[in-house]
């Protein structure tokens, strides 16, 4: 089969071994993979325990072609998303120490053909594109995590999303406007929140212009919670958007370590700041149940064919997406 393998000196689609379903495993043979950050920082050498060769990809969607076990015959056939938890434990707010993510050191979706547990299918919620289904698991989930769980979001508070150009972004964005929050947004680029706006955001401003952050949360009286993954310097004038009480999520660094926090603004606040990574196994039925009962439609950037898989990569490097990147596969 072909896949998208990653060496030290090469990055490419070459022809591997096709696997074979154990006991207790299913072979899907995959129709979209969708791209995730995670997949570029590995790509790079920016991500801990990197282990090469590694086919990676952690989002998919695709068919079921053979089981390992007998009783699990009535997956064969049937057109499934992937669970990308791996060990994620019996703790619902936080996972395991051996906890992995599909897509390295295991080996993911950018191939013909992935192999995963049974207990890692879902069904592919009928009302997606196949494009659309595999844009969910990892961002979804995560999201729902951040959004839900940590930020506890609800109809009519203020909730601004950072850097909504993301794959996780996005989804929050989609999530909190679904709950009937009001919604506001921050990107460096105006078309991305005029796009927003016209989803059903409610305003939006440049995170890079600290005046347009100050005045957008002047002008709604400040933000009930604010999800982000960048912190950096930016952080503090973030938590400063925040009302007394309000919470500050974040499931990512991207900008890496702030040069100082405003402690005062924290402790006098009463505010909090609650980090968050993507969720059990339980939360992505219930955010799969969310996307279904909200009709919630991904949105997809770009779709490249598998032999562009690699400018796939390049877009996201240039970080020039708003959305989900998918990668064809498959036609079948």
């Amino acid at each position: 089969m072909k896949a998208l393998v990653l060496r030290q000196d090469s990055f490419e689609i070459e022809e591997v071994e096709k696997p074979v379903a154990a006991a207790g495993q299913a072979l899907v043979k995959v129709q979209c993979a969708a791209l995730n950050h995670r997949d570029q920082w590995i790509r790079v050498g920016q991500y801990a325990k990197i282990q090469l060769p590694a086919i990676l990809g952690s989002d998919g969607c695709g068919i079921v072609e053979a089981v390992g076990d007998e009783a699990d015959g009535h997956w064969v056939g049937r057109q499934v998303i992937i669970n990308p938890n791996i060990h994620w434990g019996d703790n619902p707010r936080f996972q395991q120490k051996d906890y992995q993510i599909l897509g390295m050191p295991t080996k993911g979706t950018l191939a013909e053909y992935v192999l995963v547990d049974t207990d890692r299918l879902h069904l592919r919620p009928e009302y997606l594109s196949t494009e659309q289904a595999a844009a969910i698991p990892l961002g979804g989930l995560t999201a729902y995590n951040a959004t839900f769980n940590k930020g506890d979001v609800q109809a009519d508070m203020n909730v601004l999303i950072s850097g909504v150009g993301g794959g996780v972004a996005q989804f929050a964005f989609l999530f909190a406007m679904a709950a009937g929050a009001k919604v506001y947004v921050t990107s460096s680029k105006s078309s991305v929140i005029e796009q927003c706006m016209q989803l059903g955001a409610e305003g939006g401003a440049d995170y890079k212009d600290k005046e347009a952050l100050k005045s957008l949360s002047k002008s709604v009286g400040g933000f009930d919670v604010v999800i982000d993954s960048a912190c950096g310097d930016g952080m503090n004038d973030l938590i400063a958007m925040l009302k007394p009480g309000g919470k500050f999520v974040f499931y990512g660094a991207t900008q890496g370590l702030p040069s100082g926090l405003n402690m005062r603004a924290i402790f006098w606040n009463h505010l909090q700041l609650l980090g968050s990574t993507m969720g059990s196994d339980e939360d992505f039925k219930k955010m799969l149940h969310f996307c279904e009962h909200h009709q919630i439609n991904p949105i997809v950037d770009k779709v490249f064919a598998f032999d562009d898989a690699v400018a796939a990569f390049d877009r996201m490097k240039e970080g020039a997406q708003f959305g989900k990147i998918v990668v064809r596969v498959s036609e079948q």
